[in-house]
């Protein structure tokens, strides 16, 4: 890696996905995907994927100066990454280890159903706080980790390795943002006690980017599984109700994290954060003006594109646009702002970051794109001017120093 310091430094998963694009005008999960039909599929893209592409790249496309960190094996898929990684700049951060399988994910994105994910975790498995370079971390702004569900020693243990990593990564200063992934609920990750791993984690943990349905799962089951059934084989995320966003980040803060961004597909993302003391205690990506930040309770509407391709990774994108926003000093409704735009470029391609645009395209698109209108119900304010909703009440985030 380079000796400058860097401004962010995004570690955890690394793969190649294989995305073929499938022509089926789109359907039930059911008519799509008939056992022994042949589905046509047309260009099938090649490009990196997990958190440490899918955030980390984005971040150097808007301008912010990113370390990345992950492992992949001595084989083709491998050398695959590299080479993506390579047209960035950043291949000399991965870690190459002998005898162990670089992973990949062969993504299936049917128009109008949500993504289905052929995974293998490679050396991703073996991924722990050793292959952490603190020393690089103690001069980075902003650390930002993805998927410890797809991550065996990250789950592991109830999680020790994550909580490690994060005490650690704390204590040499930087602002934490970590981001998770919506396991198999029969796979060992599935099976895993996430409130132990999240009551572990987040009180070390500044940002926490979640899908609703990521965190839903891991903070209350039953309602998880009752939302699935709802939606019968579509967008499960049609059937959550403003309440559902609201507790899920609310219980995000009481459990350590000073800001909870949730991530709600179409129905756009919402932000809470805490306290103005809480704030301050951000690290070294705080923002400048803690007040205009502490407190709040914010909603962004998606923005309207003509076309949606794949959604793959359009969710880390968002949190790309997002913490770049930070980094850059920006408030909080442009932040937010920032975070729905990216993840709508996204979702304009068929891979995972050849959408993203410039930091200054991105605003311009900010300023001149339309919204999808949500109504999130009676308590919540409406402010034309910046398409953003601000919530009913104080957040009632987290008081910890």
């Amino acid at each position: 890696m380079s000796e400058k310091a860097y401004d962010a430094v995004v570690a955890g998963h690394v793969c190649l996905d294989i995305i073929p694009e499938l022509s089926h005008p789109g359907g039930t999960v059911e008519q799509v995907f008939v056992p022994g039909k042949l589905l046509n599929i047309e260009s099938t893209a090649f490009c990196t994927g997990g958190a440490v592409s899918n955030v980390g790249i984005p971040l150097i496309k808007l301008g912010i100066h990113t370390g990345l960190m992950g492992k992949i094996g001595n084989d083709a898929f491998g050398s695959g990454i590299r080479s993506i990684f390579a047209q960035y700049r950043a291949e000399q951060a991965l870690t190459t280890v002998e005898g162990e399988h670089s992973s990949y994910t062969v993504v299936m994105a049917p128009r109008g159903i949500d993504r289905i994910f052929l995974h293998h975790p490679g050396a991703n498995d073996t991924f722990c706080s050793a292959d952490i370079n603190y020393d690089l971390i103690r001069t980075t702004r902003l650390f930002h980790l993805g998927y410890p569900p797809l991550m065996r020693r990250l789950f592991e243990n109830q999680g020790h390795e994550t909580e490690t990593i994060f005490r650690t990564v704390k204590s040499c200063g930087a602002t934490t943002s970590l981001d998770m992934a919506l396991p198999d609920p029969a796979s060992p990750a599935g099976q895993a006690d996430w409130k132990t791993i999240l009551n572990r984690v987040l009180p070390y943990v500044d940002i926490a980017p979640f899908s609703a349905e990521e965190a839903m799962f891991m903070l209350n089951r039953p309602r998880f599984d009752a939302l699935q059934q709802a939606a019968h084989g579509r967008d499960p995320l049609e059937a959550y109700v403003p309440d559902d966003f609201l507790w899920l980040g609310r219980e995000l803060l009481r459990l350590g994290a000073r800001m909870a961004l949730l991530k709600c597909g179409m129905r756009g993302m919402i932000l809470l954060t805490a306290d103005r003391s809480s704030l301050q205690a951000l690290g070294r990506a705080a923002p400048a003006n803690p007040n205009a930040w502490a407190g709040r309770i914010l909603w962004h509407e998606v923005f309207h594109v003509d076309r949606v391709v794949a959604a793959v990774g359009s969710g880390d994108n968002a949190i790309a646009g997002f913490l770049a926003a930070l980094l850059r000093g920006a408030d909080p409704e442009t932040a937010l702002a920032t975070a729905c735009c990216v993840g709508a470029q996204n979702v304009q391609v068929p891979d995972s970051i050849s959408g993203v645009k410039t930091w200054e395209e991105t605003q311009a698109m900010i300023r001149t794109g339309s919204r999808h209108r949500e109504q999130p119900g009676k308590g919540w304010t409406y402010h034309a001017t910046r398409f953003i909703w601000s919530g009913p009440a104080d957040s009632g985030g987290s008081h910890r120093t």
